[in-house]
């Protein structure tokens, strides 16, 4: 008599799998729905899609970099709150450290803070 092993089959990547997971993941649909989807675990999903959970994930954040760079190109207020978004995420400032001009500089120049 043959012994059964415990627990679900091995999954197996498909080519249709690894492109839902692109997809899904750069929608940005939680980690934990993408693998409902899938009908596999948290750790099986990260396990055998990897490389496709990162390249959703860049994918996203390249678009909205993409959405705040064009607000920044506005010339209203909503432009100068996303400049000052991409200064703080992208470039690490800070409305808590001294600005980076020099003391003298900055009778002539104001720091914006929102």
């Amino acid at each position: 008599m043959a012994k059964k092993t415990p627990g679900r089959p091995r999954h197996i990547p498909s080519d249709f799998g690894r492109h839902l997971v692109v997809v899904l993941a750069g929608q940005a649909i939680p980690q934990s729905e993408i693998a409902r989807v899938l009908d596999v675990d948290g750790k099986t999903l990260r396990r055998h899609y990897r490389r496709e959970l990162n390249v959703g994930a860049a994918k996203l954040e390249a678009a909205l970099i993409g959405h705040v760079l064009r607000l920044a190109a506005g010339d209203d207020d909503v432009a100068l709150r996303a400049i000052i978004f991409l200064l703080r995420c992208r470039f690490g400032w800070s409305r808590y450290l001294p600005p980076p001009w020099p003391p003298e500089a900055s009778s002539r120049y104001h720091r914006v803070d929102s």
